[in-house]
């Protein structure tokens, strides 16, 4: 394999030069461990993280990866699983490249771990998905900042399948030696602020209480993941922490419309 996976959203969702992404990523890490609680006994099975423009969504992503780092030497591989947003996908879709790009350098793609997936029903392979999709993609220099360089990527992008299809393609890597799944998704859309509020409120503890069937694409974009994820949550009978939960209203955006926002810890 000699594809890269070029990045499609620097320089809109994040800024494109190296030094200037480092230094905004590791300034809202380093914000979010300033808040952070005592550090954990024991690395996170998953994360639940927003996917939107840095300086949107990037302080509320931060609080969850700021658990991350004390665990760079733990964790070796990263599975990152995210909503469709440009192309239609029916099941959940793996990328052939050797590596995916972000301004801080190449990520290489985990393909004994892509292999063993795409056996799963209703995995298989589209590059197309992955060409302009974000959804995975804004995670990467968080990840790149607090997991170094020693560690491999699976990306995987959902779209049309149920919670039981995701979580059983998923089994083999949740809780895996080594491993951290990456759950990529924002909330509300569009709502005022004292709305979104409201409905994030009520999806966080969906959320938090595994309720997955009540999670649907008003409550989350990434409402295919997450219910999967949820699932697997309920198998491993895993806990779901809400680290964080504010608006672009609260981050950088105006209040009259707005996105949710929410990190969760899986442990």
């Amino acid at each position: 394999m000699t594809l890269v996976r070029r990045p499609a959203v620097a320089g809109s969702f994040y800024p494109a030069d190296p030094t200037e992404l480092a230094a905004m990523v590791d300034a809202m890490l380093a914000a979010a461990h300033a808040a952070a609680p005592a550090a954990a006994t024991t690395p996170p099975v998953a994360i639940i993280v927003p996917h939107a423009g840095f300086v949107y969504s990037g302080p509320v992503a931060a609080t969850a990866y700021a658990r991350v780092r004390q665990w760079q030497q733990a964790i070796t591989r990263v599975v990152v699983i995210g909503p469709a947003h440009r192309v239609p996908v029916h099941g959940l879709a793996l990328s052939s490249a050797a590596a995916f790009a972000t301004p801080l350098g190449p990520v290489p793609i985990d393909h004994i771990a892509n292999g063993l997936l795409a056996r799963r029903a209703g995995v298989y392979t589209d590059d197309g998905a992955h060409e302009l999709e974000h959804s995975i993609e804004v995670h990467l220099p968080f990840l790149q900042r607090v997991l170094g360089l020693d560690w491999s990527l699976v990306p995987i992008i959902a779209g049309a399948a149920s919670a039981t299809m995701v979580a059983d393609a998923l089994e083999m890597v949740w809780g895996a030696d080594g491993t951290l799944v990456v759950v990529s998704t924002d909330l509300s859309h569009y709502h005022d602020q004292r709305t979104a509020s409201r409905m994030d409120a009520e999806t966080a503890a969906m959320i938090v209480s595994a309720q997955w069937e009540e999670v649907d694409g008003d409550h989350a974009c990434g409402a295919v993941p997450v219910r999967g994820a949820l699932e697997l949550t309920r198998r491993h009978t895993d806990a779901v922490t809400l680290l964080d939960l504010r608006t672009s209203g609260d981050t950088a955006g105006p209040a009259a419309r707005v996105v949710g926002y929410g990190s969760f810890l899986v442990s």
